[in-house]
């Protein structure tokens, strides 16, 4: 049994550039999924995710994908779900190359499915990290990440980019431009998440965004600007020292360009009301920034504030389900256990074959 863990992450900036060959800056955060592996004598697969979605299902399927539990969850939410889980497992099964490997899964999450803190890059990377290892095989970070990319990609129809599985695998903060990703330097920066319970639709939000360049020459322009907005943060952090706690300065500046950042990805209708509400409710209480993190559509805001003001501000707006203070994970995927002394992360469930 081997029991693996990932973090999830908050986009400092260019969500949604970043799928046009635009670089993105993904900083990982200490909210973890955790998946729990354990060989089986068979090929078939068991499933139980009881936190992967935001209404904490259970999904129990043996490898069919067409199958779908009976709860009272969005379907598209119930197939990412499944799907990333299958992915994963074939990625797995393909870089142990043991095509007819079987597991148990059980799947942990600290991170709510699609509101933007990269919960299906965690789970598929702890995924592959566990299974993998389970059948004797390490991974380095780079090779885990590039195939958990390749899952998200069959998932996502082709639309996925590589930031938050390679965010998730490295942890700390990365730039990523198409292809080319990397780690960069960055200090503790002071993020509060706000999350508004809900979760945006990734495809259908990514294929808005994609009509409105097409037709029009200034939302290809505005994607461009948020490429621009990036590169500005770039150099702002390349100038900090990662080492000492970020100056009023740097937060200053840095706040600035996200809300210029929101005003852009709101231009492209990617943001929603509550999205909105909790950015402005977070800068009257005095952050140095806020917008919207991820696909949007709902989900959750990101804000730049030391103090607790934001917290409390969030906890207290209407829109707002839950506030919390997201510290950055400067570690990647780590394993948690192995062998015969690993505790299940969840309880035991049944078959569904």
């Amino acid at each position: 049994m081997t029991v693996s863990s990932a973090p999830g992450k908050v986009y400092l900036f260019g969500e949604h550039a970043v799928v046009y060959g635009e670089p993105a800056v993904p900083c990982a955060i200490e909210r973890r999924a955790t998946v729990t592996v354990d060989a089986r004598t068979d090929d078939h697969i068991r499933v139980e995710a009881r936190d992967l979605s935001l209404d904490g299902f259970t999904v129990e399927y043996a490898g069919d994908t067409d199958y779908r539990p009976d709860v009272d969850v969005p379907e598209g939410l119930v197939d990412a779900a499944v799907g990333y889980i299958d992915a994963a497992v074939e990625q797995a099964r393909d870089a142990a190359d043991a095509p007819d490997a079987g597991f148990d899964i059980t799947v942990e999450s600290e991170i709510p499915l699609g509101a933007g803190l990269g919960s299906s890059a965690a789970v598929v990377v702890a995924g592959i990290d566990a299974a993998t290892r389970e059948l004797g095989v390490e991974l380095d970070p780079e090779s885990l990440a590039e195939h958990a990319y390749r899952a998200e990609f069959d998932v996502q129809d082709g639309q996925a980019s590589r930031a938050d599985t390679f965010c998730s695998a490295m942890g700390g903060a990365v730039r990523v431009e198409g292809d080319d990703c990397r780690r960069i330097d960055a200090p503790n920066l002071p993020f509060v998440v706000g999350f508004d319970g809900g979760a945006g639709d990734t495809g259908e939000l990514v294929a808005g965004v994609r009509s409105l360049r097409e037709e029009y020459d200034f939302a290809a322009d505005t994607v461009e600007s948020i490429g621009d907005i990036v590169r500005a943060g770039e150099s702002l952090l390349a100038d900090a020292d990662p080492d000492a706690e970020p100056t009023d300065d740097l937060l200053v500046e840095l706040g600035r360009l996200m809300d210029f950042d929101h005003g852009l990805l709101e231009a492209l209708g990617v943001s929603s009301r509550t999205l909105d509400n909790m950015v402005w409710a977070a800068r009257d209480a005095g952050a140095h920034g806020a917008k919207l993190t991820g696909a949007g559509g709902g989900g959750c805001i990101v804000a730049l504030d030391e103090t607790p003001e934001t917290r409390t501000a969030l906890r207290y707006t209407a829109e707002c389900r839950d506030a919390f203070r997201a510290e950055l994970d400067r570690e990647g995927v780590r394993v948690e256990a192995s062998g015969t002394d690993a505790t299940p992360a969840g309880s035991t469930n049944t078959e569904a074959e």
